[in-house]
């Protein structure tokens, strides 16, 4: 694993990232402090989440409103009955097919669960990353990790070490780096308290993945769903306003401005007139890339970021989310 640590303030790269960083890691967390954390989605920024005082520094650091909840990571599928009550066959279910992995549980939280977590709800939000430092952190930890994407509220959520620092500098204790993010957009969370599941935020895996593993449709989400991460209508934005447009629409608005920037996957058709950044043509690719991409473009201070819808299509899904939020369109 290679990587780096902060310390002092200052990069520190460690190759490879060894034992003795994962044990100061753990102890930060036991000691109420921050750790910002790899992980295949997004850097999340890690507290210990049986700590009441350290969960009020991920809202502090974040800037983060308190009603909003926050997702538990775990080291293994065993330790879900502790964090979770009436586990449902679905839940099981989905867990077993994509835990490590991308996906959040929204489940019956267990009566110990502080209500600083689940913003007050009766819920919580688990899930089991696919990434070897987090897993590896986790099971020195031996608990759970509370762990909200490591950026200000409402922010492009951090794909990379550098940004996390970007974003939130000193607040955090410890930055982890193990390197970009694979998936690059937050988990899709599925909402298995009920009587039938529900998606609340999609993420790279689709409903179609879903529905295939339980053998049945989705429910459509109801006015008394959980509140859960990254739902606002306003969320993983840059500074910079974006514009979601057609591609023959980018060409009138953009023709003849220099202060604007377009984010297509299809850069031959603009021609040097154009600050164009050129995004993969595929979805997965898409994804790993974009958050890098606006938080790029945002340092550069255009008026505004054209971004080139994409396809309606079920792989899209969760990139069509983002990028209505990022432009206050959802």
């Amino acid at each position: 694993m290679e990587g780096f640590v902060k310390i002092l303030g200052l990069f520190i790269r460690v190759y490879p990232l060894s034992s003795d960083q994962l044990d100061n890691a753990v102890a930060i967390l036991k000691q109420g402090g921050l750790v910002a954390i790899p992980t295949e989605t997004v850097y999340g920024l890690g507290a210990d989440a049986t700590n009441p005082a350290a969960l009020q520094k991920i809202f502090s650091a974040k800037k983060r409103p308190e009603h909003h909840p926050l997702i538990v990571h775990l080291g293994d599928i065993a330790w879900l009955s502790h964090w979770a009550r009436d586990i449902s066959e679905d839940a099981l279910k989905l867990a077993e097919a994509f835990w490590p992995g991308p996906l959040t549980l929204i489940l019956k939280k267990a009566p110990h669960v502080s209500d600083i977590i689940t913003g007050g709800q009766d819920t919580i939000g688990l899930r089991i990353p696919e990434h070897l430092i987090a897993l590896e952190l986790l099971k020195k930890f031996g608990n759970g990790i509370a762990a909200p994407s490591a950026n200000r509220f409402g922010r492009i959520s951090p794909t990379t070490a550098n940004a996390v620092y970007e974003e939130l500098g000193d607040a955090v204790d410890l930055i982890l780096d193990g390197g970009p993010c694979k998936v690059g957009v937050e988990s899709t969370i599925v909402d298995v308290s009920g009587d039938e599941p529900v998606i609340l935020r999609p993420g790279m895996i689709s409903s179609d993945q879903i529905e295939n593993v339980l053998q049945k449709k989705l429910s459509t989400p109801k006015k008394n769903a959980p509140r859960v991460s990254g739902s606002l209508d306003s969320h993983y934005a840059p500074e910079t306003k974006v514009i979601l447009m057609e591609q023959a629409e980018i060409f009138s608005f953009a023709e003849g401005k220099n202060s604007v920037a377009v984010l297509t996957r299809t850069p031959e058709m603009f021609n040097d007139n154009y600050c164009v950044t050129s995004m993969p043509e595929k979805a997965e690719q898409y994804a790993q890339n974009l958050y890098q991409a606006l938080r790029e473009l945002d340092k550069k201070k255009f008026s505004c970021i054209l971004v080139e819808n994409v396809p309606d299509q079920s792989e899209w899904q969760a990139i069509r989310d983002r990028l209505k939020r990022a432009s206050n369109q959802a």
